[in-house]
């Protein structure tokens, strides 16, 4: 029971990580030091997009599923066997990388317009 809750748990925070990195940048916001566990976590990700780096979540996930006796993830790994042709037709995995990218980008571009009024009124003040 404890394999599959390790399984079943690592399977959770792997979403959530991919939520983080395409939603996370808008939490700069508000709180702008968030910028860079963002940063961090925008950038990993774009590692194991582009590079093809290991996701430690799916190593775990597997570990856990595999010692509670059930089969672990395909080769293809996470977004493959839960999101692509789930979420989103398997042909449109560029399109979804794409927006991805594009949310990050906005919500990095919309930080940097709130820092910079915020310190336009600082001055002013």
């Amino acid at each position: 029971m404890v394999y599959r809750i390790i399984g079943e748990g690592a399977m959770v925070l792997h979403l959530a990580f991919l939520v983080y990195v395409a939603l996370g940048g808008f939490l700069t916001w508000r709180w702008p030091p968030m910028i860079w566990p963002h940063l961090a976590c925008a950038l990993y990700g774009l590692g194991i997009t582009v590079i093809g780096w290991d996701c430690p979540l799916t190593h775990l996930e597997n570990w856990g599923r595999e010692q509670a006796g059930q089969a672990g993830l395909p080769p293809e790994g996470f977004i493959e066997h839960y999101l692509t042709g789930v979420i989103y037709p398997t042909e449109h995995l560029l399109t979804a990388q794409l927006l991805v990218a594009l949310s990050v980008a906005a919500s990095w571009a919309g930080a940097l317009y709130l820092h910079r009024k915020r310190q336009t009124a600082g001055d002013r003040a």
